[in-house]
């Protein structure tokens, strides 16, 4: 059988496997050998084996079943065992496991040895992995220790209490031992070794962190920390802490965190620490990363105290030659502490701003995350443009994550800083084209609110769109945005005259081929479809020669089974058909909607909301029903109990709605000799109550008549039962059917689908009708 490895011959062998399957094999092998080895008792290889599994457990392997052996050889007499055996209780136990209520009683004992070494091994195991409970049984034991001047256990002891303010452990000797120790430390800072001053400024900072009110206490220990931290600045080159040529950085970060926290919201404190910040920040080399990490701390400090506005001036410029730094990491952290502090540094971080944008042709996604967002914080009314042109840049080369940041960025910035309303649209067109599937909701009706504000440029805008809409039809809000103009301001475009772009001669033809393209097109999504034929119908009234063509494509979606298109086109057939002497009334121009209304949410609510509004507002002005039974329920409730609907629009809506008489009663389908008529009998917030009543004026009785229909599932249906199945000849008699409409969520009531089966003599016939 082979002898075990030795530790060094382990870790050679360990490291020379060619493959992952012949290190496995290795560990397992020596695993093996350990567990032996645990087996045989006392026989003086214990340590080694234990030794040996630590370095496979550096290597994630399982190494859970040395924890018993650790144990053991914390309770032995051997100082080499009991080194390795608290070594693997740090390693292999925390607070969490049984095994470590196993080592109380040694680490007790070994808090009172005769050896300041076995001491310190004690301290050490409990500072790392010590739990409340341990630290509360353990309290007498370190009070003492915290009381001694042994200068081996000075760290341990720091480590411990730092270990208790974690722990938040309310045993006040202890904590006033441990500021006992402090004090002693820093009055004596030149003759105690600066691993103990480490501790005592981390034990400061956990006990001040943890317990404000020792704040007052500690801050009078702020003028030796300045000397300490002047002594590391200016000392001569020391190899044992010397640090790529900063002297001790790891304590002077440690130092400067410290007076953060002291010199926070107090005039004393921050005034006393304010040349030492200038000194640092001046006198440190920042091409070195020790370097850079003192004076990213220190450009913390300097912004989290009440500093002086030259100071922090400083600390922009050191966060500014960060941002030219070849390590990313350097960078990204730059910029987000410029982030944190442009809004009250604003012209400082100004100074920077060329190099903040070159930030974003960095490769690295997140610093470019970063520089988008400070970017985007640095536009004024001054740079708007400038900017401007530097994120559209950015816009078009910018990874699918950014985008829609991107463009909300870009939108939010444009609406407030915005030269001129031209400027504006042009920028949120050029957005729309670049990346108009990432947008939000609320671009559309931000955007035509935009647009109807602008009266001198509705005939500049509609020819813009309509070059935009001819040559790409796959970016959806630039589409929806370009149909709504056409219709809108259609007969503009057909003019042809524009003084702020060049005028191209454009057909009836033309503008009808566009939407009908949008209309066929697969890419278009059922809301796009929904604008391209409102803006269709709303041509009938701008054009003259092919209202016929816009009557054949607008019948063609009456079957269309999208219900809110297939609504659209048969409330547009009406008006084509029984309302043609109104067509021109109700398909005028929309009044501009004003920015300030109670109806218009700029931002405030979600999107979702606003494009429902849109709709809407819409439909209620544009769409008539072909019974008029939405027009009932929108002039009895939109206009009276919703309150996010401008006064303006409801008297505009009143006015428009005088061309149009709402009855109770309304014929729905005739022909035949079969009438079928809706009845409203009862409306209310949730629930509408309709009669419908069938009549017949032929020779024959219809006989098996049967009425169907269906809701969408945010509407519940209830039918009743009908008066009967047999509808007399020459008018004589009737069938009449009740329909409730429950709508518990309050939602607009779309159309009601009807299925007429009617057995005649002849074979069956089913009539759809759509109410």
């Amino acid at each position: 059988m082979q002898s075990p490895l030795r530790l060094q011959e382990m870790i050679r062998v360990i490291r020379s496997a060619r493959t992952q399957g012949e290190e496995r094999g290795i560990i397992q092998r020596e695993c093996a050998d350990i567990r032996a080895q645990f087996r045989q008792g006392d026989n003086g290889e214990r340590s080694h084996s234990l030794a040996k599994l630590l370095y496979v457990h550096m290597l994630g392997y399982p190494a859970h079943f040395g924890q018993m052996e650790c144990v053991r050889l914390i309770a032995s007499t051997r100082y080499s065992e009991k080194r390795i055996g608290y070594l693997g209780a740090m390693m292999l136990l925390d607070e969490n496991q049984d095994a470590s209520l196993l080592i109380t009683n040694s680490i007790k004992n070994d808090l009172s040895h005769n050896s300041q070494y076995v001491q310190s091994l004690a301290l050490c195991t409990l500072a790392c992995m010590g739990s409340a409970e341990m630290c509360r049984d353990l309290a007498p034991e370190i009070e003492r220790c915290l009381l001694l001047q042994q200068g081996l256990c000075s760290l341990k002891r720091t480590m411990v209490s730092v270990s208790f303010c974690n722990l938040c452990i309310n045993i006040k000797k202890i904590i006033l031992c441990a500021v006992f120790l402090i004090i002693f430390f820093l009055n004596n800072c030149l003759t105690v070794s600066t691993g103990v001053l480490h501790g005592a400024v981390v034990l400061i900072t956990e006990l001040c962190e943890h317990n404000p009110g020792t704040l007052d206490q500690f801050r009078k220990a702020v003028p030796e920390l300045v000397q300490i931290m002047k002594g590391l600045v200016t000392s001569s080159y020391s190899p044992e802490h010397n640090v790529a040529g900063i002297s001790d950085p790891f304590l002077q970060v440690r130092i400067l965190r410290l007076l953060r926290i002291l010199g926070h919201n107090n005039d004393t404190a921050s005034d006393a620490m304010n040349d030492l910040l200038a000194q640092v920040a001046t006198n440190t080399d920042s091409s070195k990363t020790a370097g850079s990490a003192v004076l990213y701390e220190t450009v913390l400090t300097i912004m989290d105290i009440n500093s002086e506005s030259g100071l922090r001036v400083l600390a922009v410029n050191i966060l500014g030659r960060f941002l030219l730094n070849n390590d990313r990491n350097i960078r990204y952290i730059s910029m987000t502490s410029l982030q944190k502090i442009v809004q009250t540094d604003h012209n400082a971080v100004q100074r920077h701003r060329g190099t903040i944008v070159d930030c974003l042709k960095d490769q690295d996604t997140s610093v470019k995350r970063r520089a988008l967002e400070l970017s985007l914080a640095l536009v004024s009314a001054v740079n708007i443009r400038s900017m401007m042109k530097e994120l559209l840049i950015f816009l078009s080369t910018c990874p699918p994550e950014l985008r829609s940041h991107t463009t909300s960025g870009i939108f939010n910035a444009a609406e407030r800083y915005s030269p001129s309303k031209r400027w504006h649209i042009d920028t949120i067109l050029h957005v729309l084209t670049t990346a108009g599937g990432d947008v939000r909701d609320e671009t559309v009706p931000n955007l035509i609110q935009l647009i109807t504000t602008a009266s001198e440029l509705h005939c500049y805008t509609v020819h813009k769109l309509y070059r935009a809409l001819v040559k790409d039809i796959s970016q959806q809000s630039l589409v929806q945005v370009a149909c709504w103009c056409i219709g809108e301001y259609g007969d503009l475009l057909l003019k042809g005259e524009c003084e702020e772009i060049e005028p191209v001669q454009v057909t009836e033809d033309d503008v009808l081929d566009a939407l009908e393209t949008v209309l066929q097109s697969h890419m278009s999504s059922p809301a796009t479809r929904g604008f391209a034929l409102t803006a269709t119908m709303k041509l009938s009234t701008r054009i003259t020669d092919n209202v016929d063509r816009i009557r054949s494509i607008v019948s063609i979606y009456g079957s269309c089974i999208d219900l809110e298109l297939q609504q659209r086109a048969v409330e547009y057939n009406a008006l084509f058909k029984k309302y043609d002497h109104m067509r021109a009334a109700v398909l005028e121009r929309m009044p501009v909607m004003d920015k300030n209304s109670p109806g218009h949410t700029n931002g405030d609510t979600s999107g979702e909301i606003k494009e429902r509004h849109l709709q809407c507002y819409e439909t209620y002005l544009f769409q008539i029903n072909a019974v008029h039974l939405n027009f009932l329920l929108i002039k009895e409730s939109w206009t009276k109990n919703v309150s996010w609907f401008p006064q303006k629009y409801k008297a505009e809506m009143q006015k428009r709605c005088v061309y149009v008489h709402v009855v109770l009663t309304e014929t729905v389908y005739e022909k035949n000799g079969l009438s079928l008529k809706i009845q409203c009998d009862k409306q209310t917030e949730t629930e509408v109550t309709v009669t419908l009543i069938g009549s017949n004026s032929a020779q024959n009785d219809i006989t098996n008549f049967t009425l169907q229909a269906a809701v969408p599932k945010s509407v519940q249906l209830q039918m009743k039962a009908p008066s009967g199945n047999v509808i007399p000849a020459h008018g004589l008699g009737q069938v009449t059917q009740t329909v409730v409409l429950n709508n518990p969520n309050k939602a607009s009531l779309p159309c009601l689908f009807l299925c007429l089966s009617v057995f005649l003599t002849e074979p069956v016939s089913t009539i759809y009708v759509q109410a």
